[in-house]
């Protein structure tokens, strides 16, 4: 199904794209692609995706996100995900490749977000997809608590986003198990670091529900 743009966010909803064609991006975009990444595991497994090609892009690689999914494998079927500095969408779309009911992408990058429109448009998961392009620390601040059930972030390792991000997580936990990128020599708080060579994962978990909300309500009197 085809998209429509409003503001910040890309619905796919209606018949055009910001290059002229339905549902993917133009040959400009297109110039600038390499494909260099896969679906490891589940529905579309094996399946390619584009990214765009130049040094401001790294990808997560193969063994990274193996281990991202094997920790967070009970998390994600039917959950609703939140994928932050979203890139080409590889982590959303091995998320709906598992299982997965719907991901929000976030990204600011256009040679990104056109390749994303293209990976979803190929997977045929229009309709599980939506596309916001925003800056992804300000659509970070504006979300509500337990808004997804995962969120994954990868922001650039040269800024201090990965640490802001676990920080406002604390004081906001916009999901239930959130997760960041980022190199493993920078050290970012969190409840469960793994390190894969130069790079590390560290994950948050929301804190659970106060005692008396888990409480059953008493019978009224007799």
């Amino acid at each position: 199904m085809p998209y429509r743009t409003t503001g910040s966010q890309t619905r796919w909803m209606s018949p055009s794209d910001w290059s002229g064609t339905i549902g993917r991006a133009g040959p400009r975009f297109r110039r600038e692609w390499r494909v260099l990444l896969r679906i490891i595991a589940g529905e579309f497994k094996g399946r390619r995706l584009k990214a765009p090609a130049g040094r401001s892009v790294r990808p997560t690689g193969d063994r990274v996100k193996e281990g991202w999914f094997s920790i967070l494998q009970q998390s994600i079927p039917d959950a609703r995900v939140l994928d932050l500095f979203a890139g080409s969408g590889a982590l959303g779309f091995e998320a709906l490749s598992r299982g997965a009911v719907a991901v929000d992408f976030v990204e600011n990058h256009k040679a990104s977000l056109a390749a994303m429109r293209d990976n979803a448009a190929t997977l045929g998961v229009e309709a599980r997809v939506t596309i916001h392009r925003s800056d992804a620390m300000r659509f970070a601040e504006r979300l509500q608590p337990g808004a997804y059930d995962v969120a994954f972030a990868d922001p650039p390792y040269a800024s201090d986003d990965a640490q802001a991000l676990a920080e406002l997580f604390r004081q906001n936990p916009f999901a239930r198990v959130f997760s960041v990128e980022h190199a493993a020599d920078h050290s970012v708080s969190g409840d469960d670091t793994r390190r894969y060579g130069d790079t590390a994962l560290t994950f948050l978990y929301a804190p659970p529900p106060p005692f008396a909300a888990l409480r059953r309500p008493l019978p009224p009197p007799l």
